[in-house]
């Protein structure tokens, strides 16, 4: 696929082990709707960050190993849609949350995240597997497949398939 994938945006961190229940969370699932949920989300770990991606107009969120981990809730990707969250950068993910995110077309990167600081300007080129800080390459590693990069450049699955039902899109 020649279409390049660039996503740009300030980061915001979390830590290690995130779980979905902590960005939607089951004490406001079922009962309220995807806005609510998303000014709360990740308020037990990170107070007020779902506020300030909303104010700086979305970014990148940074994480560190085993993000979205212990839960295939697929409101979990909506939320961070919703927060304008444009990809998501960590060390690693539960699987069933990396599927969740590209099947709903939410960009989402492993590399080491070790060196990116709250704030910093991120680059993240999906294509090339390049992620830059402040204007400096930062990781090298292996691109996204271009399956994956096709289903995320129709933004998920469902477009995909509406407009390749044969999966022939090379």
């Amino acid at each position: 696929m020649s279409e390049r994938l660039v996503i740009t945006g300030s980061a915001f961190l979390l830590g290690d082990d995130v779980n979905t229940d902590l960005n939607c969370s089951n004490k406001y699932l079922p009962g309220k709707d995807i806005d609510y949920v998303a000014q709360h989300a990740f308020e037990q770990i990170a107070p007020g960050l779902a506020g300030r991606i909303t104010k700086e107009g979305g970014g990148l969120l940074v994480a560190g190993k085993h993000f979205g981990i212990n839960s295939s809730r697929e409101q979990a990707a909506h939320v961070l849609q919703k927060m304008n969250v444009r990809a998501i950068v960590a060390q690693s993910f539960g699987r069933q949350f990396f599927r969740n995110a590209i099947n709903n077309g939410l960009p989402v990167f492993e590399c080491d995240t070790t060196e990116i600081t709250a704030g910093q300007s991120l680059e993240l080129d999906l294509a090339t597997g390049t992620l830059c800080c402040d204007g400096e390459i930062l990781q090298k590693t292996h691109p996204l497949p271009s399956e994956i990069l096709a289903i995320l450049s129709m933004g998920g699955l469902v477009p995909f398939l509406q407009k390749y039902p044969d999966w022939e899109f090379a």
